[in-house]
């Protein structure tokens, strides 16, 4: 399992280009322009006060219009204007062809329902005034009871392979976007219902959402955005007042859980299957991924609408043939290329933190290169490549931690294989937007990992060796290299103090794993020493990358458990301190703390996709 490691911790494998189901291991503050004018001669006290008076207005009606209610967002909804449309507008399972969404109103029973927590942030995102959280109607209009002045409401149509296997139609079986809103900026976010009831594409399912899986979205998209990782958002969440009939394990035992509805903000969600989907239906949707994709471009990569062969490159698209790709020539090339680079940059993250995702279906992919589909994710605990959090992986662990980097090459070329069938690329370029995923990967993975170690460059097999131990030895990675920071650059420390920084997250390990483990504190201690940094700047550097926090799948539960008899407490001030993971925030350290025993039961330490 860990023969890949003596090389790199994560490579590319060719293997995973092959659909199989068992693959085997190996992200503008305002200023208005208040400074007057110097003149020779004094302004009069009136004229003064007048000129300060009128700056004052200004700046407050900026403000104003920066702090909007519901009612003043400004919708703008191009997605439903611009975009084929199901000439049926119902809620009924079926297939939709020829469409890339279906109108559908929020259709969720309430009793009740009831604010319990928001983002601040993502408030201030859409320019959303925090005192409309205050009022009555709030949770009516965000369980998708009462409809928002504005919104146009969908379910989004797309496809996707899941778990290596071509699933055909998918789309949004229980999430329904309310819109897009453009802010002061002219920055686009679509607000998305999720748990709000059922769609065409919901076939068996009943559309809804429980409190469990609504906490972990919720949280787990705003710890996400404060590791600085690229993510889809959570505005707020609400209890429906109504239970949902939920099998947890899948075990035929089961049980009614709190229903919920988070509402999650985005830029966009297109996803892989969102063009997959109408290339494999034949020529007659070869147009709609024509139309999708110059729909993302326009909107989401206008950088890539009329560039120029002075602005773009060409580049040897390999070694053998020595032809070159011009990106110039073919947007959805460029286009491609940029998806491929974003999912590899935001992987490499995945990495960086110990993220493992749970379900990389080609339908959970943003081509924006967002995390999206919060569902049995998890961080590392104890280092294991091998690593799954979710049980209907478990057979081929195809989703696990050491994987996700090439599972991202395996869906990238699913992606280009769709733009290839509808005409948008040609092979060449298909082939070529892998490698440059491959590419950047690496590049990305490099940095990070030379970061997090506060090496002046990147030392493969020093790594190499470091993460050989990590998981010979089960060491929390997210405590590891947070502890790191603290060896200082002194060769002259006798062997037997070298340990002595790592000692509280070197847990009982034996004679010959301390003389590995001092073996390796040696080398790199001899690799700091040649960087010609202080101990102190590079302990403020090492902090920046290595988090001390991370949402930990038993502080998830913690916050559920509490929840669920209604006590909110937890949810929120997991929400605080995930917001800021780099920063130590005394008080807190509980919640850097290794999981208790009871975290390993069934439910916490892994999940299912039931939610």
């Amino acid at each position: 399992m860990l023969s890949h490691i003596s090389t790199s911790p994560f490579f590319l494998r060719p293997s995973l280009l092959l659909p199989s189901t068992t693959a085997k291991l190996p992200y503008y503050p305002f200023q208005f322009p208040i400074q007057q004018k110097r003149h020779r001669f004094v302004l009069s006290e009136t004229r003064a006060a007048a000129a300060t008076s009128m700056d004052s207005v200004a700046i407050e009606n900026v403000e104003k219009r920066c702090k909007l209610s519901l009612e003043e967002l400004n919708w703008d909804n191009s997605f439903v204007n611009e975009l084929p449309a199901d000439p049926i507008n119902d809620n009924i399972p079926r297939q939709v062809l020829h469409a890339c969404y279906t109108k559908v109103l929020p259709s969720v029973p309430v009793n009740n329902p009831q604010l319990v927590a928001w983002s601040d942030s993502v408030a201030e995102l859409l320019e959303l005034d925090p005192k409309e959280f205050e009022r009555p109607d709030f949770p009516l209009i965000f369980s998708g009871a009462s409809p928002l002045v504005g919104a146009i409401s969908y379910a989004q149509n797309y496809g996707g392979h899941q778990f290596g296997t071509w699933a055909g139609q998918l789309g949004d079986g229980r999430a329904i976007t309310l819109g897009e809103i453009l802010n002061s900026k002219s920055q686009r976010w679509e607000l998305q219902l999720k748990g709000a009831g059922k769609t065409p594409y919901s076939r068996f399912a009943d559309g809804l959402a429980v409190l469990r899986s609504s906490i972990r979205e919720f949280l787990c998209s705003e710890a996400m955005h404060g590791l600085g990782i690229p993510t889809t958002q959570a505005l707020c969440l609400v209890t429906t007042g109504k239970d949902v009939l939920r099998d947890m394990f899948y075990d035929g035992n089961p049980k009614n859980e709190p229903g919920a509805i988070v509402c999650r903000v985005a830029q966009s969600f297109l996803r892989f299957g969102s063009y997959q989907l109408h290339a494999s239906r034949g020529k007659r949707d070869f147009e709609i991924v024509c139309a999708l994709a110059d729909y993302a471009i326009r909107y989401h990569f206008p950088h890539l609408e009329n560039r120029t062969r002075s602005e773009g490159i060409s580049l040897n698209a390999g070694e053998e043939n020595n032809s070159a790709v011009d990106l110039t020539s073919n947007k959805y090339a460029a286009w491609a290329v940029e998806v491929a680079e974003r999912t590899a940059s935001t992987i490499a993250r995945w990495q960086d933190v110990g993220f493992t995702h749970g379900v990389m279906n080609t339908d959970n992919m943003s081509v924006l290169g967002l995390t999206i589909d919060y569902g049995p994710f998890g961080f590392l605990d104890a280092f294991d490549p091998s690593y799954t959090p979710n049980t209907t992986d478990l057979p081929g662990r195809r989703y696990c931690f050491a994987n996700q980097p090439d599972v991202g090459l395996w869906n990238i070329a699913q992606f280009t294989a769709a733009l290839s069938t509808a005409e948008l690329l040609s092979d060449e370029e298909a082939d070529y937007v892998m490698e440059r995923y491959g590419n950047k990967f690496m590049d990305d993975y490099q940095d990070i990992m030379t970061r997090k170690l506060g090496l002046a460059n990147y030392n493969q097999k020093l790594i190499s060796e470091l993460l050989k131990n990590m998981a010979i030895d089960k060491v929390d990675y997210t405590n590891f290299f947070r502890s790191l920071s603290n060896i200082k650059a002194d060769p002259a420390i006798p062997e037997d103090k070298l340990l002595i920084p790592l000692k509280a997250v070197l847990l009982d390990i034996g004679m010959e794993r301390n003389e590995a483990w001092t073996s390796w504190v040696k080398w790199y201690i001899h690799e700091l020493s040649t960087t010609g940094v202080s101990d102190e700047e590079r302990k403020i550097s090492m902090n920046s990358i290595n988090p001390k926090y991370i949402l930990r799948n038993y502080l998830c539960q913690s916050a559920i458990d509490a929840a669920e008899k209604g006590d909110f407490g937890e949810v929120w001030q997991l929400l605080k301190v995930m917001q800021c993971p780099f920063d130590e925030q005394p008080g807190m350290d509980k919640y850097a703390q290794l999981p208790p025993a009871w975290a390993s039961r069934p439910g916490v330490c892994m999940l299912s996709c039931s939610s």
